[in-house]
């Protein structure tokens, strides 16, 4: 029997069609289930973060609820404007992700994150690239739709070209100016995931990942630091006082939890022990206090969520729409699966926050975005 080919979404031609909004329900529900155990393991290892910043207990809580009400704010906001409205917006929203990443580069950093990510002001500070991750998914879905309509779909100098440009100019500002892979990573699993979807043939999708991977080559071989971070995935424990401390004790976290976790008032890798435990590391954190069983659930909440997106995309009643959803796709479970495997040691660690659960204003304001 021959295999079966990859089934992809069929795209046509056709215009968008009138039809009357029904919103997914469940999929809000599981978005709803992933706030409320972010914001149940922020509150449990707010005691042990909270000594170590000097700052009140309630600190992270406070700031983690607020994240979550400009987030649900976010949500309604971009839930109730049409989808083919986004088609033109798609120009103001790059010229903002363009100024955004503009400031960031000349905002002075701080000691304790030295790279030029954020916009900081008045106490407040907003990561740039997530300006950029929603522009792109836009401006993308509105070039590719338009390659569609023409048939221009496999053509090397009207789609493909202009795909490799995008990813050189993200490759300079995003990965060497920022020092941001992890973003990297996944913008440039959103491109790939959008243009399969559009239709741009596999044997394309494989020479731009051949150019990326050449491209990464570069970029890591000559940097002493970069070299150590894949030394240390492929070896952490040869190191675990100093280059490989990170993965170490996210190791120990997800180990010490066991089957069914040692409970949300008891964690010893909260108080300084593990680092960005309630950020990049909070994954391993889910493990600890709740063991196998509850991050295997997590995992499954996740599972199920992208599958209501996928289920989202394949229903989209045009080319426009389903392709910014694929983007949206690509995007967040990307996210997913790089943090995961970074803290149970399957991929180096990237810094890549876990949509939902990790603390962070600008995360989960734009989660939510996306999912409205």
């Amino acid at each position: 029997m021959r295999p079966r080919a990859a089934r992809r979404p069929v795209l046509s031609n056709r215009p968008a069609t009138t039809r009357k909004h029904k919103p997914d329900y469940i999929l809000i529900l599981i978005s709803a289930l992933l706030l409320a155990v972010g914001l149940i393991v922020v509150y449990a290892i707010s005691p042990g973060l909270s000594a170590q910043r000097n700052v009140s207990e309630n600190y992270f809580v406070t700031k983690q609820l607020t994240a979550i009400g400009l987030g649900v704010v976010a949500f309604l906001a971009v839930a109730f404007v049409p989808f083919r409205k986004w088609h033109h917006l798609q120009r103001p929203l790059l010229i903002v992700a363009a100024l955004a990443t503009l400031i960031a580069l000349v905002t002075p950093v701080s000691p304790e994150y030295p790279a030029h990510r954020w916009i900081r002001f008045a106490g407040f500070s907003l990561q740039s690239v997530e300006f950029v991750k929603m522009a792109l998914i836009i401006c993308l879905a509105a070039f590719l739709e338009g390659r569609i309509r023409k048939q221009e779909t496999g053509s090397t100098v009207k789609t493909l070209r202009p795909l490799v440009i995008v990813l050189g100019i993200v490759g300079v500002v995003v990965a060497i100016l920022q020092r941001d892979f992890g973003s990297t990573a996944v913008i440039v699993a959103m491109m790939a995931a959008m243009a399969f979807v559009a239709g741009l043939p596999l044997i394309r999708v494989a020479q731009v990942g051949a150019v990326v991977a050449l491209a990464l080559m570069v970029l890591i071989l000559p940097f002493g630091y970069r070299r150590e971070r894949i030394t240390t995935f492929m070896n952490p424990e040869k190191d675990c006082q100093s280059a490989g401390y990170q993965a170490c004790q996210a190791l120990i976290a997800v180990g010490s939890g066991g089957l069914f976790g040692i409970g949300l008032q008891n964690s010893g890798q909260a108080f300084g022990y593990l680092p960005e435990a309630a950020n990049d590391s909070i994954f391993a954190i889910v493990s600890e206090k709740f063991g196998f069983v509850g991050a295997t659930f997590l995992v499954c909440l996740f599972g199920v969520f992208f599958v209501r997106i996928k289920n989202i995309m394949e229903r989209a009643p045009d080319n426009f729409s389903r392709l910014m959803v694929a983007g949206v796709l690509a995007w967040l479970s990307t996210q997913v699966f790089i943090n995961i495997g970074a803290m149970i040691g399957l991929l180096p660690l990237k810094g890549i926050t876990l949509p939902f659960i990790s603390t962070g204003g600008t995360s989960v304001v734009f989660v939510m975005a996306a999912v409205g």
